[in-house]
Parts: structure tokens; C-alpha cells; sequence
């Protein structure tokens, strides 16, 4: 018998998702399918507070809770699955009093599990890179959820404040080595406006947007970026967290790839041209960028 079937009714699930917002986003499609399998079972989502933005409005949340072993311990889980594997999350699964204690086995700790999960490679019988979104998603699967296809990152959103037909450019990422050049992003602005389509560069709150003030910028939160996102004809940015929020609103994209393998952090379940650059994204020319959007133009005007 499998976790979830021994679940009783109406059971509370405590889920850690420490960390970035790709995860959190790649987060989304395992809920999604533990809902699927139990909808009687209440989810609560421990995460930390700049990316709780992530899970409200969403259908795979009943709770999102503060990242701190009390507040899981409040919530009172009979399982707890840990997605994040760090000291701090070992601690909170150690202490939050649930039954089950959940985690994958290839974690650097693992002394508050009593379940611990194989690998996705193992629980999918695949031998390849697995992509994030199916990595989480088959810690529930280990758990009993059946295996399926992983579905689309299941986020919610507020009307756009934004009209008409626009693109949405992000030219910030985590990392110097991550970022294509600013004035490079600024000519695909320029041809964007050439097809009749405006360019909206979007920044975060601490992101410096002074160069590209000759175009328009939205700069917000991370509820106002999703609500931007999601009514953009299309996007065009770095390997960052907001692809992952433009891929769950099923936006056609175009990603720049340097240090992290696409196989595992690209864009999930949307139509997306993927720009890879090993040897650094300053190799990258604004025509090879051009070429991959009129890739997606000809795409979008097949299925118009």
C-alpha cells in the first residue's frame, strides 16, 4: 500500500519549497497532481516569503505558510515532503510531527526521513536528464500518485494592467554569466517594433532598468510580473525564473542558454526556441536571437 493510500480522508500535506522561483513555479505541476489523486487532501506549501507570490491564486495550494518548522508544526501535516534537501529544510521535516517524513534519498542529509525516494531516472524508468518539473513531480508519483504525463506549472494571475499586443523582454539574470548584453536585447526591442509589437522590458524591485529607458518598463512585484506575463504575445529573456512564470501562462519564448543544461531548466510545456551558448552568451549575435523569433512568429501563424 502505497503513502498515499494509507492517507486518511481530508489529510493535510506539508510541502518544503525552500529557494528560487523557478522551483517554486516547477513546483506547481506535482501539486497539480497530488490534486489530481487525492483532492480531498489539504496542501500547505512552506516557502519563503519573496516567492510566496508563486502559489497565491493557485489551485495547488490550500495554504501557504511561513518557512519555519512552528508553522509547519501548526499546520498539523500527517505527511511531509521536503523538496528542498538543505540543513534548514532537514530540520523543519525533522520537527513538523507528521507521520510520514518525505524526501529524495540522494539529499546531502536525510535524517528526518522515514521515506526516503529514489531518484526520478529510477521512479520513471528512463535513463536521461530529467526536467525539474518532472524531478518534483516524481516524489508524489514514489508516493502513489500514478505516473503521467507532468502537466503544465499551475499558476494564477490578476488581469494584465498592460493593453494590446506586446513582448515581454527580461534582460536580468541570477548571474554576470547568465546575462546577454543589454544593448543586444535593446535591438531585438527595435525589431520587435519594426512587426508591430511592443517591447515591455520587465524588472524586479532591486533590478537596475536605466538601460533600457528608451523603451517601456514594467518594473513590480512578483504578483504584478505574473499578471504582466500572462497575456504577452511573447518572451524573450535569460535563463531566469520568469521563463518558468511565462512558460505556466503557456507564452510561445525564447530562452538564452550559457552554465545550466535546458534539458533541465527550460522553458516547460510551451512552444519555445531555445538559444544554447557553452562557450558564453557574448557569442550570441541579435540575429541568431531574431532568427529563433520568427521561428515562433511562423508557429503562431500556423496555428492562428
Amino acid at each position: 500500500m502505497t503513502i498515499l493510500e494509507q492517507l486518511p480522508p481530508g489529510s493535510r500535506v506539508g510541502v518544503i519549497r525552500l529557494r528560487s522561483l523557478g522551483d517554486c513555479v516547477l513546483t506547481t505541476p506535482a501539486l497539480a497532481l497530488l490534486k489530481r489523486a487525492r483532492a480531498d487532501l489539504k496542501i500547505g506549501v512552506a516557502v519563503e516569503q519573496r516567492f510566496a507570490q508563486v502559489f497565491e491564486n493557485s489551485p495547488t495550494a490550500d495554504q501557504i505558510l511561513p518557512p519555519t518548522w512552528q508553522a509547519l508544526r501548526r499546520w498539523k501535516p500527517s505527511l511531509c515532503v521536503n523538496l528542498h534537501g538543505g540543513t534548514r529544510s532537514q530540520w523543519m521535516t525533522a520537527l513538523s510531527a507528521a507521520r510520514w517524513r518525505a524526501g529524495f534519498a540522494h539529499h546531502n542529509f536525510t535524517f528526518a526521513y522515514n521515506v526516503k525516494i529514489p531518484r526520478a531516472q529510477r521512479i520513471l524508468s528512463v535513463n536521461r536528464s530529467v526536467h525539474t518539473a518532472e524531478h518534483l513531480a516524481s516524489a508524489f508519483f514514489a508516493l502513489g500518485v500514478p505516473i503521467q504525463d507532468v502537466p503544465r506549472a499551475q499558476l494564477g494571475a490578476a488581469e494584465s494592467p498592460l493593453q494590446g499586443r506586446y513582448a515581454v523582454l527580461h534582460p536580468f539574470a541570477s548571474a554576470p554569466e547568465k546575462q546577454w548584453a543589454a544593448e543586444r536585447f535593446c535591438e531585438v526591442a527595435r525589431f520587435l517594433e519594426l512587426w508591430k509589437i511592443r517591447p515591455v522590458f520587465l524588472a524586479g524591485p532591486e533590478d537596475d532598468p536605466a538601460p533600457f529607458r528608451a523603451h517601456q518598463v514594467f518594473q513590480g512585484n512578483l504578483a504584478e510580473m505574473k499578471a504582466v506575463l500572462s497575456k504577452a504575445s511573447v518572451f524573450i529573456a535569460n535563463d531566469s525564473g520568469p521563463a518558468h512564470v511565462a512558460a505556466a501562462f503557456s507564452v510561445p519564448s525564447v530562452v538564452l542558454f550559457s552554465t545550466s543544461n535546458p534539458a533541465i531548466w527550460g522553458p516547460w510545456r510551451t512552444e519555445a526556441e531555445i538559444v544554447v551558448a557553452p562557450e558564453g552568451l557574448s557569442k550570441v549575435s541579435v540575429s541568431r536571437v531574431i532568427a529563433a523569433l520568427e521561428r515562433l512568429r511562423m508557429f503562431e501563424e500556423a496555428h492562428a
